[in-house]
């Protein structure tokens, strides 16, 4: 009984699955178009900014460093704003507002890339499925024709029109793989290029504090630091160098 319903379904054929893999193809296409302007319009020369970025730092001037990230577009520049604007609270601070800013980030980043993941992984298998109901339907064909080999052209060509099904969805399923790895590759690029820009500004940050702890132990510093008895013996020094040379 429960066969002969599976059959019943099975009957009523894999032309909508067709169509349904033309939907996912469809919105497939359009997963990708919109990713790809989507970075379009937020992609820029990363070495261009880190060149532009250094020398602003080098010069002392964050609020040139401001308004040059202010001006970026990208998620590179975003993720070092924030860490711009964290850098007066240290440097642990400021990696923790850059972790929570890339993950913000991700979330706009990967819109999309699990639907392009799922597709590439199984579209073929939903063609695969066409492709099966077809051959049961031939099958069958061949089945109520008994002995009549004439009818045995047409069984042929529906299990010909059964695995176009297999063919389209292999043909769905490419685009969006390829799309999915694009995409991760990006994704990963764009991270890195952020951590980059945040450890300059971090270096920049440490060689600062390094540089004014240094002047507090610089020569000029001890002169004016020295203790009472230091300098006491020093003039008594010098009183005994001019009184040999009044004698």
């Amino acid at each position: 009984m429960l066969i002969e319903r599976l059959l019943k379904v099975a009957l009523l054929g894999s032309e909508w699955i067709l169509y349904l893999l033309i939907i996912l193809s469809v919105l497939s296409i359009a997963t990708m178009v919109e990713r790809f302007i989507f970075f379009r319009r937020r992609t820029e020369r990363a070495d261009e900014l880190h060149r532009l970025l250094a020398k602003a730092l080098d010069q002392d001037d964050l609020e040139s460093v401001a308004e040059l990230l202010e001006k970026r577009p990208s998620y590179e520049a975003r993720v070092a704003r924030e860490a711009l604007r964290w850098a007066p609270s240290g440097p642990e601070a400021m990696a923790d507002a850059v972790d929570s800013e890339l993950g913000r980030a991700k979330k706009d980043l990967e819109r999309g890339l699990n639907f392009l993941g799922t597709l590439g992984n199984n579209a073929p298998f939903v063609g695969l499925f066409g492709t099966v109901l077809g051959v049961i339907m031939a099958f069958n064909a061949l089945g109520s024709q008994g002995q009549n080999t004439s009818a045995m052209g047409g069984v042929m060509a529906a299990i010909a029109e059964a695995l176009v099904a297999t063919g389209v969805g292999l043909f769905v399923a490419l685009p969006a793989v390829v799309a999915y790895n694009v995409i991760q590759k990006r994704i990963g690029e764009i991270e890195t290029e952020s951590l980059a820009l945040t450890k300059l500004i971090s270096a920049h940050l440490k060689a600062g504090l390094g540089q004014r702890s240094a002047n507090t132990r610089s020569p000029e510093n001890a002169v004016a630091q020295e203790t009472p008895s230091s300098s006491k013996a020093q003039h008594e020094s010098q009183a005994r160098i001019e009184a040999v040379g009044a004698a």
